[in-house]
C-alpha cells in the first residue's frame, strides 16, 4: 500500500485533546489512560475511519528514545478512546496518537508528554550507528537508503534474511494490512513519521519505505514486521546530515 505520511499532509481536520491518566503513575504498574478526540469548537468527535485496520495507532517512546511501543488504544464511542500500558522505567514518556476523523484526508495527530514515577533507566546517547545491520528475533536486518537528505524524497529499504543461514527471508506476513510499518522520531522527540511501504511485488525480502525527512539531524527509526505470526521490531539511529 502507498502511504507517505512525511510528505505534506492534505485534508486534516484540526483536532483538539484531552488526556486523562492517573496522578503520580509508577513504573512497572498497569495503568489506564483515556484521551477525548474533539473538533475545534470541543465537542467530541464522533466518527473515525479505519486506517491500516484499526481506529486508532498510539506509540510511546521514552524521552531518550530508548523505549518504544506500538498499541493500539479501544473506541468507546463519543470521541473517547482508552488503553492500559506500563512503563519500564521511570521518566518522560511522549504519546503519540494517530487517527483520521471520517472524512479527512490524512490521519491527524495528537500527543502527550507523561512523567513516570520509579527509577529512571540508565540513560543512553542517541549516537548514529556505525554499521546498519541488526540481528533481531533470529532475523539479519540490514538497512539501506537511496540517498539520506533533508528535504527531499528517500527511498528506506529494509532487506530482511535468515541471521543463521542468511537465507533470504520472502514469506514475511502482512502486519495490521500492510507488509511493514515503520516509525521515524528527531532526538529530540519533536518529529515524528510514521511511515508505510510502497506496494511491491511479493513477500520479501526487500520492504521499501518512500518518505522525507523534514530537517537534518539524528533520527531513530524503528521497523515494524511479522514472520511465522510473530511481529519484530529492529531499531536503526541514522544521521541525516545534509
Amino acid at each position: 500500500m502507498d502511504h507517505n505520511m512525511s510528505a505534506t499532509p492534505t485534508g486534516v481536520i484540526p483536532t483538539k485533546s484531552d488526556w486523562k491518566i492517573q496522578d503520580h503513575p509508577n513504573a512497572n504498574e498497569k495503568i489506564p489512560i483515556s484521551l477525548l478526540i474533539m473538533d475545534q469548537s470541543n465537542k467530541p468527535i464522533q466518527s473515525f475511519d479505519t486506517v491500516h485496520e484499526k481506529k486508532m495507532h498510539l506509540f510511546i517512546v521514552s524521552k531518550d528514545l530508548a523505549y518504544f511501543s506500538h498499541i493500539h488504544p479501544k473506541y468507546k464511542g463519543n470521541g473517547e478512546f482508552d488503553f492500559t500500558t506500563s512503563f519500564p522505567a521511570g521518566g518522560n514518556y511522549k504519546l503519540i496518537s494517530e487517527f483520521t476523523p471520517k472524512g479527512g484526508g490524512d490521519p491527524s495527530v495528537e500527543n502527550h508528554w507523561v512523567q513516570i514515577e520509579g527509577d529512571a533507566a540508565e540513560g543512553k546517547p542517541l549516537v548514529p550507528d556505525q554499521k546498519l545491520t541488526k540481528v533481531v528475533d533470529g532475523k539479519q536486518v540490514k538497512l539501506s537508503f537511496d540517498q539520506m537528505m533533508a528535504g527531499m524524497t528517500v527511498h528506506m529499504n529494509f532487506t530482511i534474511s535468515d541471521a543463521k543461514n542468511h537465507q533470504p527471508i520472502k514469506n514475511l506476513q502482512p502486519y495490521l494490512g500492510a507488509m511493514g510499518h515503520a516509525v521515524a522520531m528527531s532526538s529530540d522527540a519533536e518529529k515524528y513519521l510514521h511511515i508505510h511501504p510502497m506496494t511491491t511485488e511479493g513477500n520479501g525480502p526487500t520492504v521499501t519505505f518512500m518518505t522525507i525527512f523534514p530537517e537534518k539531524g539524528i533520527y531513530k527509526i524503528w521497523g515494524q514486521f511479522q514472520h511465522d505470526g510473530k511481529v519484530f521490531t529492529v531499531p536503526f539511529v541514522i544521521d541525516i546530515s545534509k
